[in-house]
């Protein structure tokens, strides 16, 4: 028998998490079998199983990797000195994650953001799963905390406020706006950006009149 390249296999492995997630985020968890995800990927049980368990493990394969991505492209900007301005650096990273998503479709729109919000709907129930996107989210709090460091370092940003405190705000900007996209459409990541970078631009005078 010959034997499977692991381009083929990482290939298959694709073709199955894409499936799911256009599954997840049309009906949500619950309302998807995995005989939904089977017809969906239109391969058998058993090629399913050979890489997944199961909806759960599925599941947890998709939040390991979108966390992964967006760490990664956090990371990369805290070992730039000085890294990039807030406004470009979440615009930059949200369009980078945003593009390797948007061939999964669900009615013609990116399935991308309705899938996020049923991962945020899906951990008020599953504790195993709030564990894991805690964990994840915790990684990217802790990046974006040195990179607020760097700032105050470099003179870019005022010192007098915590960098953790600086972090959750930016996360919940990121967080918002896919919680929109999901609700209102697409929207090019720019215009968080755009958005992020007027709000910079407001002088400290103007909240003390």
């Amino acid at each position: 028998m010959a034997r499977v390249s692991q381009a083929h296999l990482d290939a298959r492995r694709r073709q199955i998490l894409d499936g799911a997630a256009v599954c997840f985020a049309r009906n949500g968890f619950h309302a998807t079998s995995m005989h939904d995800v089977l017809k969906e990927v239109d391969l058998s049980a058993g090629a399913v199983y050979r890489y997944f368990s199961g909806k759960e493990q599925l599941i947890a394969a998709i939040v390991e990797e979108v966390l992964g991505q967006v760490h990664e492209g956090f990371e990369e900007a805290a070992r730039s000195s000085p890294p990039p301005p807030p406004d470009l650096l979440v615009a930059s990273v949200l369009s980078r994650v945003l593009a390797t998503k948007e061939s999964v479709t669900v009615d013609g729109r990116p399935a991308f953001p309705r899938l996020v919000v049923q991962v945020w709907t899906e951990t008020l129930r599953n504790e195993e799963l709030a564990a894991l996107l805690r964990e994840g989210y915790g990684a990217v709090r802790e990046t974006w905390s040195r990179i607020v460091g760097a700032y105050q370092d470099a003179g870019t940003m005022r010192s007098d406020v915590p960098p953790e405190h600086v972090a959750r705000t930016m996360m919940a900007a990121a967080m918002g706006f896919l919680a929109q996209q999901a609700l209102l459409g697409p929207t090019p990541a720019e215009v968080l950006g755009d958005g992020l970078r007027a709000l910079m631009s407001v002088r400290d005078e103007v909240g003390t009149r």
